[in-house]
C-alpha cells in the first residue's frame, strides 16, 4: 500500500498533507487487511473529498478516500479516538468508562497512536528488522526506531533458544551424545 497523504488538522482547519517526515513510503498490505478494506469499501463506497494542500489557504487538492463521516468529509482523529477507539478499549476493560457528561481521558496512549506501536510490536515480535519498520513508519532514521520501540523487541535469550533449538532440530533424530563416543 503506498502511503502518499495525510489528513493534518493545522489551524483548526482540516488539509491535505504529504505523510509523516513528508516521505512517500510503500508499506506491505497483509491479506488479511486487504480483504476487510474491500469488505469495507463494498459496505461503504470511497468518497471524493477535496481540502486544502498543506495549508489552509492551500490550493484545493480532491482525494478519494475509503473513510469518511457520515455527511461525506474526512474522518478526523478526534472521530475515531472518541467514537470508535476509545469505546473499544472501555469494552476490552483496557481503560475506564468516563463519567457520563465527560469525554474520556485525554492520553497519547489511549489513542489512535497506540496502533502504530501495536503496528511496530507485531512487526518485531515476528522478527522484522529495524530498518524495514522505520521505512514502514516513515522515520527517516533507524536508530530512532531503535531507540523508540528496543523495549518491544523480543529478549535475546529466547531468540538465542528459538536458534540452537532449530539448528539441533534440523539434524534430526540422530544423537551425538556421548553415548556414541567409541571405546578405545
Amino acid at each position: 500500500m503506498r502511503v502518499a497523504y495525510q489528513v493534518k488538522l493545522i489551524n483548526g482547519r482540516l488539509v491535505f498533507a504529504p505523510p509523516k517526515r513528508e516521505k512517500e513510503r510503500d508499506v506491505p498490505l497483509p491479506a488479511r487487511v486487504a480483504e476487510a478494506l474491500k469488505t469495507h469499501a463494498d459496505l461503504f463506497p470511497p468518497v471524493k473529498v477535496t481540502l486544502p494542500w498543506r495549508t489552509p489557504d492551500g490550493p484545493p487538492l480532491t482525494k478519494l478516500l475509503f473513510f469518511s463521516r457520515n455527511g461525506g468529509g474526512p474522518v478526523r482523529r478526534s472521530d475515531f479516538n472518541v467514537f470508535a477507539w476509545k469505546p473499544a478499549l472501555v469494552a476490552a476493560g483496557v481503560i475506564p468508562e468516563p463519567i457520563k457528561g465527560e469525554r474520556h481521558q485525554a492520553a497519547r496512549e489511549h489513542g489512535m497512536h497506540a496502533l502504530r506501536h501495536f503496528y511496530a510490536s507485531v512487526l518485531l515480535d515476528a522478527g522484522e528488522n529495524i530498518k524495514a519498520l522505520s521505512q514502514y513508519l516513515g522515520h527517516s532514521d533507524p536508530g530512532f526506531t531503535l531507540r523508540v520501540y528496543t523495549h518491544l523487541m523480543p529478549s535475546s535469550e529466547g531468540r538465542t533458544r528459538r536458534a540452537v533449538d532449530g539448528a539441533y532440530e534440523a539434524m534430526g533424530p540422530k544423537s551425538d551424545g556421548p553415548e556414541t563416543a567409541q571405546e578405545r
